[in-house]
């Protein structure tokens, strides 16, 4: 036999077995430990007060007996002190306590284990159908890490076994590729101090396959009594939609390569046939107008029908040659040769006469600095956004601001008309919109447009400026 424990064993204290001394001939409670006065629901002193039959009204004493002789736990009930009982599992030993023999009774709540079990059982199911890794991470004070749980999808995603990622935590960041290191680092270091949630992706190699793969870590920190944090999370391997999305990007960007081609060869064809009519066009009906005025001098002074019929093809001719002007300014404006600031005034007002709207043109530098491309890109998009105007917005001024600033140039074309919609932005015939996003994106930039203070839009562009020493942007003003 051995002896009892005694009252002060922290053993007796801190089990969360109940444990209870017992006379083996009136079976009645000497002593009882903390857990069992919790889990019955009464004190020590009611407990010393009962016998073991008032406990456990189903377990008889040839039960006891058997159990005491054998290593086989028995399954009875518990009664509270409200009446209500719990089912145990109940072991019994012979002790000595106060130089007596006596029996120590050791029971557990089934009822709690079998809910433990299945509170297990489903987490297990749920973190086995899920498609990642579930883990536990620990950064103590010092700045040692350390997995305290790891689930068995470690092995799938990142080509070590739960238990070795365990027992060699350090073996997850030398899996992080060098170049992504720091940002894994950072966002760690981030979440720990705000105790936010702590979202990161970025690149792993794994040996086993020799792959890279593209992981997102998304954890819940919180911190513990010893200054430590703690995560809760998930990793996924991400690598075929983060594949998709930078060949997504890699497309839009060839694409925005290809608009920018095409548009710059569109200008220059524009470029190449403006000049052919203005050269050969206009030099012809120069000539037919210099011919027709010789004609016309030589025409007898009499004959009022051929001086007449002279005068028309004359004011043909002036219509023509009107007609070509025009045509060659709307295929690529001559003014553009003599800066964006003069263009940009020019067809202000050439919009005004023919609108017959109130505009106004501010510019805060005389000159600008701008390659051709640039400048004819910012011309077109200011050209596209007043003829919508003209077309939609039933406005009655418009304004058109060219801010050049040290590292920018922007401009700002605003109408008090009715205003857009954002379901006006998104009907599939929308070209105009669209095509000028598009010409912004050309640039490298992009392109905003946004309701007006007091009624009607606001189309805002910005460009880097190209002594910043950086590409062409567009943003929102």
């Amino acid at each position: 036999m051995s002896p009892a424990p005694s009252c002060h064993d922290a053993l007796w204290h801190a089990t969360r077995s109940e444990l209870y001394v017992i006379d083996p001939a009136s079976l009645r409670i000497r002593a009882a430990n903390p857990a069992a006065c919790r889990n019955t629901g009464r004190d020590a002193a009611r407990l010393a007060a009962l016998s073991l039959p008032d406990l456990a009204p189903l377990l008889g004493r040839e039960e006891l007996d058997a159990a005491r002789d054998s290593a086989t736990a028995l399954a009875t009930q518990f009664t509270r002190a409200d009446g209500s009982r719990y089912p145990v599992s109940l072991r019994v030993a012979t002790v000595t306590h106060d130089d007596a023999v006596t029996l120590l009774l050791i029971a557990d709540d089934d009822g709690a284990a079998a809910a433990l079990q299945r509170v297990q059982a489903r987490f297990d199911a749920i973190v086995s159908h899920t498609p990642g890794l579930v883990y536990q991470f620990r950064l103590d004070c010092d700045g040692n890490a350390s997995f305290p749980y790891v689930s068995e999808g470690c092995q799938a995603l990142l080509g070590l076994s739960a238990a070795e990622l365990s027992a060699q935590p350090e073996r997850f960041l030398e899996l992080v590729l060098c170049e992504d290191r720091q940002s894994y680092m950072d966002s760690m270091l981030s979440s720990a101090g705000t105790l936010w949630g702590w979202n990161w992706e970025g690149r792993i190699w794994v040996e086993a396959w020799k792959d890279v793969k593209w992981i997102n870590l998304r954890a819940t920190p919180h911190s513990l009594p010893d200054g430590a944090v703690q995560w809760e999370g998930i990793m996924t391997n991400i690598t075929e939609s983060k594949l998709e999305q930078l060949e997504v990007r890699a497309s839009r960007a060839r694409l925005a390569e290809l608009t920018a081609h095409s548009e710059k060869v569109k200008e220059q064809e524009r470029t190449r046939i403006a000049r052919e009519i203005h050269d050969d066009l206009g030099g012809n009906l120069t000539a037919i107008k210099m011919a027709l005025a010789m004609l016309s001098a030589r025409l007898p002074e009499g004959d009022q029908a051929l001086h007449d019929k002279a005068a028309y093809v004359d004011q043909l001719a002036d219509r023509t040659i009107d007609a070509v002007h025009r045509i060659t300014l709307d295929l690529r404006p001559s003014i553009l040769d003599f800066g964006l600031v003069a263009a940009l005034d020019w067809q202000v007002k050439e919009f005004s006469a023919q609108a017959g709207l109130a505009c106004s043109f501010q510019s805060n530098e005389k000159e600008v600095e701008l390659d051709g491309d640039a400048a004819t890109a910012l011309f077109r998009i200011v050209q596209e956004a007043l003829t919508n105007i003209a077309k939609h917005a039933q406005a009655s001024r418009v304004t058109v601001r060219l801010h050049c600033g040290r590292q920018q140039i922007g401009v700002r074309i605003t109408d008090n008309g009715r205003g857009i919609d954002a379901s006006d932005r998104k009907k599939p015939a929308s070209f105009g919109l669209r095509g000028m996003a598009e010409r912004a994106r050309a640039l490298g930039g992009t392109f905003d447009v946004s309701p007006a203070t007091g009624g009607g839009t606001t189309v805002a562009i910005k460009i880097r400026r190209a002594d910043a020493g950086a590409e062409a942007t567009i943003t929102q003003s």
